[in-house]
């Protein structure tokens, strides 16, 4: 079982982990094929243009759709890792927390029991 001392080290020591990134991205990378209706002799023959899109969603369902262009995307797949990573992070320090909150008043009531 952890104690009230224990669980504040780990959190420490979590939050000592915390990447420090410059570029965070929430959303989803999608690779995406555009058509031409007429007049393209690619699109004619089935293929189509590959374009790369970073789609976020929003509170209410709105949705925001960005066109990356080819150099982009390594930097936006690393941005939502990083992101992900951050996310994970947080969710664990959290938890960390909700111990710490549970310790908390048993070491009290054990403090005034002591006296």
């Amino acid at each position: 079982m952890m104690n009230h001392e224990r669980a504040t080290k780990k959190r420490d020591r979590l939050i000592d982990r915390l990447p420090v990134v410059p570029t965070l991205l929430r959303g989803s990378l999608l690779d995406r094929i555009i058509r031409h209706r007429t007049g393209c002799p690619k699109c004619e023959r089935g293929e189509g243009h590959p374009v790369s899109v970073l789609t976020v969603g929003y509170a209410g369902g709105r949705t925001r759709q960005i066109s990356l262009r080819k150099e982009q995307v390594p930097l936006v797949k690393r941005s939502l890792e990083n992101y992900q990573k951050l996310k994970a992070a947080i969710e664990e320090i959290c938890e960390t927390n909700q111990q710490l909150l549970r310790l908390q008043p048993e070491d009290e009531d054990k403090g005034r029991r002591a006296k």
